[in-house]
């Protein structure tokens, strides 16, 4: 297959590191340091589960320069991933299809109204990476589990071809038929453990072992899981204490991705996640007290740390 990685950050690098050192043909779309180190050095990858190392990568800013492929990773933050399916449309041809692996319930629909909702499937991941200099991605842990599938109905054959070129590549991935209750039991996780770990500033051990902040762990996760299930998402009404216990098996040292954006004075996704959470409770008429509180303070700093700090 033919497969481009729009933005090479964790996600998109770890998957273009995998699956061109698989034999897969993969177009590393990057900017900036990262961009010239791909393209002097290759993209490596640092991983308890074995590194790797993809040195004859397509690396390029221009996506125009490349044509049509058969899949297009958009690997991107939420508040970046409009934008970059619009500059990735050069790559969409009639069969190509789409997946974005960020944390959020709306990303398909941003891509879908931007590229066609013919070509978007769904796609959801648990894994901890992250860039560690240019060039060189780091998997921190073993915890690795890619989902895809077509947002109505069974896997097809397209997705199925996704799946095998992944797996060929030793890339922990499955394909599922109930694409909306994965994607929100995920965001369940993704919203509320970001919410408590960038909120507390502490990784999530602490908070989940001191009696009055797990409570407030476990209210939120309550929260999302009221809101998927008002909206009609068939998720277990135990959802939130299942993923609790999902969270006790983390190691102590874990924190979300918006944790290390607030700590680093990144831009924070909060808007999509807890914020996401608020805007769809108030639809559906579900209260959401903890992710309006989580929501509005962290407001000043959804931008980037504010200069007065």
């Amino acid at each position: 297959m033919k497969i481009a990685c729009v933005g090479v950050g964790g996600i998109g690098g770890f998957l273009a590191v995998r699956l061109a050192a698989a034999g897969e043909e993969v177009v590393a779309i990057a900017r900036g340091a990262h961009l010239e180190a791909i393209r002097r050095d290759g993209l490596r990858l640092r991983s308890p589960q074995g590194d790797a190392v993809a040195k004859d990568i397509l690396a390029t800013a221009d996506p125009s320069a490349v044509g049509p492929v058969d899949v297009v990773v958009i690997g991107v933050k939420m508040w970046d991933l409009e934008s970059a399916t619009r500059a990735a449309l050069p790559l969409v041809g009639p069969a190509t299809m789409i997946v974005g692996f960020q944390n959020g319930v709306e990303k398909e629909s941003i891509i879908a109204r931007t590229a066609g909702e013919q070509h978007v499937i769904g796609g959801v991941c648990y894994i901890s990476t992250e860039i560690e200099s240019p060039g060189i991605i780091l998997q921190k842990g073993t915890l690795e589990r890619f989902i895809v599938g077509e947002l109505k109905g069974p896997p097809s054959p397209r997705v199925s071809a996704f799946r095998a070129a992944c797996a060929k590549a030793e890339i922990k991935i499955e394909t599922s038929d109930e694409m909306s209750r994965v994607i929100w039991e995920k965001f369940v996780f993704i919203s509320s453990s970001a919410a408590m770990t960038t909120l507390i500033r502490l990784p999530v051990g602490p908070i989940r072992e001191n009696p009055q902040s797990r409570v407030l762990l476990l209210d939120a996760l309550r929260e999302a899981v009221a809101v998927a299930r008002a909206k009609g998402i068939p998720v277990s009404a135990n959802l939130a204490e299942e993923t609790l216990a999902f969270i006790d098996a983390q190691p102590p040292a874990t924190r979300a991705s918006m944790a290390v954006d607030l700590e680093r004075g990144n831009r924070l996704e909060v808007e999509w996640l807890s914020g996401a959470i608020v805007r769809i409770g108030r639809e559906f008429g579900v209260p959401t007290p903890i992710h309006r509180v989580v929501a509005d303070a962290l407001a000043p700093f959804a931008n980037g740390r504010p200069n007065v700090i």
